[in-house]
């Protein structure tokens, strides 16, 4: 039976516990909304880039079938850029991911792909697994991520993918959607789909005087595509993963404090039943000498 003294114990215990959770909760919630600040930010421009590439590929017309990066790689794997977090404590958000990526291998089991990892956690489930990491980028770390950081990250993918290492480059990340709502998704990265840049008006944009030329325009600005589609993509990665963070501390602090109660109330409970055993010992022993 549990005395006094290991109730005392575990109160503290579980105070202890209830500090650090709730100084963990603040900390994750001001770095959401930091995060949360970039990743809106970025949508803007992430989606004028991409009307401007559709409207110059719509511009072109044909001739944008003959690029390299528009065109089916030369390899027979699928390239795939797992993201996830670098740390736990962040409740269901690298189990979702996970899920995720093993229901696309399931629905793809003729592909094995060539694993492109940021995060820590993708890297160490992949090799418990005992599957072949191509590369994990390390630095700089998804947390300190800038635009020349996803510029890197853009690069080699479309390097891999112009060697011929492969034939479609996908990205595994979490959408951040609302404060509550993160999903996985795969996003088809490369060869560039000109349908999936969204509805052009060709007309429109032939109107337009464009210095230089519009091919010369389109070839410079497709790899900025690029680069925008990756930093969005880990941006929103990022705050998915401090949203799910500051939600889990948030619950781990609500349940410490509904224990520390239910401890509290059986520790005032055995607190007075002692002191009524007492209170009658004393009554028996005064009788006794009477």
């Amino acid at each position: 039976m549990v005395g006094l003294r290991e109730l005392k114990g575990r109160i503290k215990s579980v105070s202890n516990i209830q500090q650090i959770t709730r100084a963990m909760e603040m900390v994750s919630t001001t770095k959401l909304r930091r995060f949360q600040d970039r990743a809106i930010g970025s949508r803007p421009y992430t989606e004028e880039i991409t009307a401007l590439v559709g409207h110059l590929a719509a511009v072109l017309g044909d001739e944008v079938d003959d690029r390299p990066l528009f065109q089916s790689g030369r390899g027979n794997r699928v390239a795939l850029l797992v993201v996830s977090s670098d740390r736990g404590l962040c409740g269901a958000y690298n189990s979702n991911l996970f899920k995720a990526l093993e229901n696309w291998l399931r629905d793809h089991p003729d592909q094995e792909p060539l694993y492109y990892v940021y995060g820590r956690k993708a890297y160490q489930y992949l090799n418990r697994r005992g599957r072949e990491v191509e590369h994990y980028f390390s630095e700089p770390e998804l947390e300190k991520i800038d635009y020349r950081g996803a510029a890197r990250v853009a690069r080699i993918l479309s390097e891999a993918f112009l060697g011929g290492e492969c034939a479609e480059v996908k990205v595994l990340c979490t959408a951040f959607e609302s404060m509550v709502r993160f999903v996985p998704r795969t996003i088809d990265f490369l060869p560039v789909r000109p349908e999936g840049l969204g509805e052009s008006d060709a007309q429109a944009v032939g109107d337009v005087i464009l210095e230089p030329d519009a091919e010369t325009i389109f070839d410079q600005l497709v790899p900025k595509y690029l680069e925008t589609r990756i930093y969005n993509a880990l941006i929103e990665a990022l705050t998915s993963e401090y949203a799910s963070r500051r939600m889990s501390m948030k619950n781990a602090t609500d349940a410490a404090g509904d224990m520390k109660t239910s401890l509290t109330g059986i520790y005032n409970r055995k607190r007075q039943e002692t002191i009524t055993k007492e209170l009658l010992d004393i009554v028996g022993g005064a009788e006794a000498v009477k």
